[in-house]
């Protein structure tokens, strides 16, 4: 059994400034996304220099803004309400995926309309990338002290400390499983899948299966948000009714691509 280790939220503390591990992470999967963004461009569009850059300052606002405004209405919309100034802490946590996916699939849309490309050549471009970001965040989770999964004397389990009891516990440290799935293995199983010739849609539709598919998994070790609990059957979570639509709609992405696209893209 292994323990939680004690980390600081703040990753650099200057006085006036402080600077979290949680940003740092976005920081972190915005680069990465840069670099590998500027390796696969040109399979995409040619003499388009500011294409990379525009692409990530359009992604990185419908990250932050979906993201926190995702959270917002999908899981503590009270709570903001009665408190409107929580909305700018962001170092504290709450974002949403689901949210952050719908401010950069709107993001994407602009980026087509603006360069000319279709919303499903964006997409299948930026899906492989996407990961390493959502691993980072993930690790951000980890190092914050929040999303813990349910306690268990399971090998996988960590000792940490209940804020609530003030004891140490074993819990799931489910951050860690998302990253390692939500981030490692969706890296990998995306960006060789799209190094390979498969028809427009494709990447999309597998991004949405693997990752609801991910997602729905981990809830079960994962423990509900407080202020919302289990929505039924004592076992069925937030998480999971946001994720699983995207499977279905990965499986329908995947399934129209190879039945009406038979032109292959590199």
């Amino acid at each position: 059994m292994w323990s939680y280790p004690s980390i600081s939220p703040v990753a650099l503390d200057i006085g006036f400034i402080q600077i979290h591990w949680y940003g740092l992470m976005y920081l972190f999967g915005f680069a990465a996304f840069y670099v590998l963004a500027n390796r696969r461009v040109n399979r995409l569009i040619e003499g388009q220099d500011d294409f990379v850059s525009d692409l990530l300052f359009y992604g990185a606002l419908g990250v932050i803004l979906g993201g926190r405004i995702g959270y917002i209405l999908f899981y503590d919309l009270a709570v903001y309400i009665e408190e409107p100034l929580r909305v700018f802490r962001v170092w504290e946590g709450g974002m949403s995926f689901h949210g952050g996916l719908l401010g950069v699939l709107t993001a994407m849309y602009l980026i087509g309309r603006k360069y000319q490309l279709s919303f499903w050549q964006i997409t299948d471009f930026i899906a492989p990338m996407v990961p390493i970001g959502l691993g980072a965040g993930r690790v951000g989770n980890f190092i914050n002290g929040e999303l813990w999964g349910k306690v268990t004397d399971s090998p996988l389990g960590m000792w940490m400390m209940d804020p609530m009891t003030g004891q140490l516990i074993q819990k799931y440290p489910t951050q860690l499983f998302e990253a390692l799935l939500e981030g490692l293995v969706m890296f990998v199983a995306l960006w060789l899948y799209s190094a390979k010739q498969r028809p427009m849609m494709a990447v999309s539709g597998l991004f949405l299966i693997l990752y609801g598919s991910f997602r729905f998994l981990v809830e079960f070790w994962r423990m509900p948000d407080a202020h919302i609990g289990y929505l039924a059957w004592d076992w069925l979570t937030m998480g999971q009714v946001l994720s699983f639509p995207m499977v279905v709609l990965g499986a329908a992405l995947m399934l129209v691509a190879y039945k009406k696209h038979s032109v292959k893209v590199a």
